[in-house]
């Protein structure tokens, strides 16, 4: 069964956007490397995205810039980037696993949080 991953990068910089994506692999066929994006350099980012947007099912990103961010909070932003990136792609009976404490409110399917799930 293929599962939709859904974190997010950016919670932390005082200034700068968050930034939310979401992707569906068959587990079994995710590629090699892939993991916390936080924890790769931009080099070895910038060489795996060609390889997750190949080998992706589908996937989708969000972006809430500072401005927003402001006028909402940082969580509130964070949920909207995802559901952003949510909304770019195909949700039928799919498991969703949102890496965090919660789920993403106003967001169907079935989602599972997971604290630590990058």
């Amino acid at each position: 069964m293929a599962v939709i991953g859904v974190d997010e990068a950016g919670r932390g910089p005082l200034a700068g956007p968050v930034v939310a994506a979401a992707v569906q692999f068959i587990p079994e066929k995710v590629p090699p490397g892939i993991r916390d994006s936080k924890k790769l350099s931009e080099n070895q980012r910038e060489k795996l995205a060609p390889l997750i947007k190949s080998q992706a099912i589908q996937f989708g990103i969000g972006i809430i810039h500072e401005q927003e961010i402001d006028k909402k909070n940082i969580l509130q932003a964070t949920f909207l980037a995802m559901r952003q990136a949510m909304g770019q792609m195909d949700l039928n009976s799919q498991r969703i696993l949102v890496d965090g404490k919660f789920v993403i409110p106003n967001q169907a399917g079935n989602q599972t949080a997971i604290v630590d799930g990058d």
